[in-house]
């Protein structure tokens, strides 16, 4: 059966009340740059077992079983028998805290990023613009402030990011724009093992062999944001940290580059994190 309705909050209140009649098991859509937003919402507030799948799982899937042509029907299809097949896993909706706190994380990403382009223009460009750039950086100073504030208010207001976020900003070289953005992000902190926790971030080095061939390994997928923010905290932990201190100049010793150490050093952060989490612990009790 194949349908289409408008993604307007009437049908879809409507198509949720069929859903829930149905008794359905798992219901998959794929992330459409936040147009689906409206339809996974209003089935997670009716409960329903809502799951949203990267487009690119779907479309790997698709040339799998041989489908190349690109339709609405033919997507919904394909869409439908990788739910059947896969049976992607179900996980909790964030609530709609965590959703503005994840929002304005993006946003302060945002302008600290025009902010690094604006500053480089300063230095290419002649001196009669610099003016106008010196004017936008200013603004853009305090937008990131104002930001910055709404994220912190945002994080009082829910006692466990409350909690969460003291645990890790216990860590030296953890700050909170870290912490916030591994709480967003990275919701399965605290609920996996190592090697899962650290796949799932994507600094888990990928083994690469065939027969007896062994080829060099490599660090493969994960959430890039995170690990973006990760290796900026790292460039301050191996500086204040004692312990990554220790750990970066040891894998240094031993030959490895400087950024091949790095990753290995944010992957011994993120299993420590993850297990700080899991046993509620601050920094100052542990001794690595």
């Amino acid at each position: 059966l194949h349908f289409q309705i408008p993604n307007e909050e009437t049908p879809i209140r409507k198509i949720v009340q069929i859903l829930k009649s149905q008794n359905v098991t798992r219901i998959v859509t794929e992330a459409t740059g936040r147009y689906e937003h409206a339809f996974v919402f209003a089935c997670d507030q009716a409960n329903l077992p809502i799951v949203v799948v990267n487009p690119v799982s779907i479309r790997r899937y698709a040339q799998a079983i041989g489908v190349l042509a690109k339709t609405d029907k033919i997507d919904a299809s394909v869409i439908a028998r990788f739910a059947a097949t896969i049976q992607p896993d179900i996980k909790p909706i964030p609530d709609k805290q965590s959703r503005l706190i994840k929002d304005l994380l993006i946003r302060r990403s945002q302008l600290l990023e025009m902010q690094t382009m604006e500053k480089n223009r300063l230095q290419i460009l002649p001196k009669a613009l610099h003016r106008s750039i010196k004017t936008l950086l200013r603004s853009l100073e305090t937008q990131i402030k104002t930001i910055t504030k709404q994220i912190d208010e945002a994080v009082i207001q829910v006692k466990h990011w409350r909690t969460k976020t003291e645990i890790l900003t216990s860590v030296p070289g953890v700050g909170k724009v870290l912490a916030y953005t591994l709480l967003s992000e990275l919701p399965e902190l605290g609920n996996l093992n190592r090697k899962e926790i650290a796949a799932l971030v994507g600094v888990a080095p990928m083994n690469r062999e065939s027969g007896t061939w062994n080829g060099k390994r490599r660090i493969r997928g994960g959430r890039h944001r995170i690990r973006t923010v990760m290796f900026m905290a790292m460039l301050s932990s191996i500086q204040c940290n004692p312990v990554f201190k220790r750990f970066y100049e040891h894998l240094k010793a031993q030959g490895k580059l400087p950024k091949v150490a790095i990753i290995a050093c944010m992957r011994k952060l993120i299993v420590v994190l993850n297990t700080m989490l899991k046993n509620e612990e601050l920094w100052r009790h542990r001794t690595a």
